[in-house]
């Protein structure tokens, strides 16, 4: 007797591709294995297909002779795919969550992403991103969202995700908080996510309203000292890592910030910096250091080839230098220092603000080189600093004078 092979959708680095749920057969694991463009996924436990007609096809013509398959799960997801604009699945109001945690989510942890989507919401991640899209989103915050979703619809199974009630959405946001263990910022966030699809997408007018939010803690800011600062700087010895570094500090900025750089947003005539297009799609100029632009000039004239459009690029590319490296290089310089603090390259930025405020610095000028909306935000560093407040100077050029860091 022939064992069923399950061809399903499978949500998966990003997009869909086709799952193959086998039986425990080591004939068939075999031909898979032989299959065009086939993966294994650590993640799912399965083997995977590029989501393309002329690969599904060869497939089954290759396990066709030794297995039976079941395509029903994935011709229903390509089915859906081919109405996108239009709802697909009816609204139901007998959507029930399981109380026992789902098969599925025992295996899960907290943020992670075990397990497919089954068909019947399928819609939902690709009809999230096009609206996401649509609304010019940024990439991290599509990306969050995608990911927030995903865990919903995949706790739900073949429960259909368009049709859950603000009651069934509170008992599964109780059971994020009380099983998952989630903190209250992932909290905010899936709630986000959530609101956006049920208001955004399926136009469910004020549909969060009545679901009440964690109240959130107040989380300080994680500062470094000079003296470590001191220690920081003078572990790197490649020029170009120092460089970016201290930019980082320089003007307080976020690692996206510094990686996206033009040398058309260093303007040596005003002093500024220009950041372009930053956190909430918002443009802001901040203060060019002397000492910082001194470095960068002896950075560009000190590397070959000089870059061309990024003020740091890859040298294999041409093109910016990636979050990713600039936060290794921070945490290489970290531990050549010996700084046991759990920080990151953000911490730069949190050093730059409390140290303003130490020195003097209305902290509502902080609040627009920061770029933060609301002065809230940037009075948490109130609480790591208490000193009165003055005139800006970049702390970078205090250190510089002290003689204690060097280019």
């Amino acid at each position: 007797m022939k064992k069923n092979v399950i061809f399903e959708p499978l949500f998966h680095r990003g997009q869909y591709q086709i799952a193959l749920r086998i039986a425990k057969d080591q004939i068939i694991h075999n031909k898979v294995r032989k299959l065009e463009g086939r993966k294994w996924s650590i993640t799912h436990r399965c083997w995977y297909l590029p989501m393309e007609e002329g690969v599904c096809k060869k497939a089954i013509a290759a396990l066709s002779p030794f297995t039976q398959i079941d395509t029903s799960a994935l011709k229903q997801f390509l089915d859906i795919r081919k109405q996108p604009d239009s709802p697909s699945l009816p609204l139901t109001s007998t959507v029930t969550i399981p109380a026992a945690i789902p098969t599925v989510v025992k295996k899960m942890k907290p943020g992670g992403s075990k397990g497919g989507v089954h068909a019947v919401n399928a819609h939902v991640i690709p009809a999230l991103k096009q609206q996401l899209q649509l609304k010019s989103y940024s990439v991290s915050t599509i990306r969050t969202y995608i990911n927030e979703m995903l865990q919903l619809v995949q706790v739900l199974g073949d429960t259909a995700a368009d049709g859950l009630t603000p009651q069934q959405m509170k008992r599964y946001l109780v059971y994020c908080h009380e099983k998952l263990g989630l903190k209250e910022n992932t909290l905010h966030s899936r709630m986000n996510a959530m609101k956006f699809y049920y208001e955004q997408v399926l136009g469910k007018e004020k549909f969060f309203w009545e679901i009440p939010r964690p109240k959130k803690h107040l989380i300080l800011p994680k500062v470094l000292s000079e003296h470590e600062l001191e220690g920081l700087f003078t572990a790197l010895e490649n020029k170009k890592h120092k460089a970016m570094l201290f930019t980082a500090y320089s003007a307080g900025l976020r690692v996206s910030e510094v990686a996206a750089l033009k040398l058309k947003h260093i303007d040596s005539d005003r002093m500024q910096i220009f950041i372009e297009k930053a956190k909430g799609k918002k443009d802001r100029y901040v203060s060019l250091s002397p000492v910082l632009l001194d470095i960068l000039r002896a950075y560009i004239t000190l590397y070959h080839p000089h870059p061309k459009v990024y003020l740091f690029e890859s040298e294999q590319t041409g093109t910016a230098y990636p979050e990713r490296t600039i936060q290794r290089i921070f945490q290489m310089a970290k531990s050549r220092a010996g700084i046991r603090k759990d920080v990151g390259i953000h911490s730069l930025r949190h050093s730059f603000a409390t140290h303003l405020l130490e020195k003097g610095t209305d902290i509502r000028y902080i609040k627009d080189i920061l770029g933060h909306f609301n002065i809230k935000t940037t009075e948490r560093y109130l609480h790591v600093s208490k000193r009165a407040l003055v005139n800006i100077i970049s702390p970078l050029d205090d250190l510089w004078k002290k003689g204690k860091i060097a280019w």
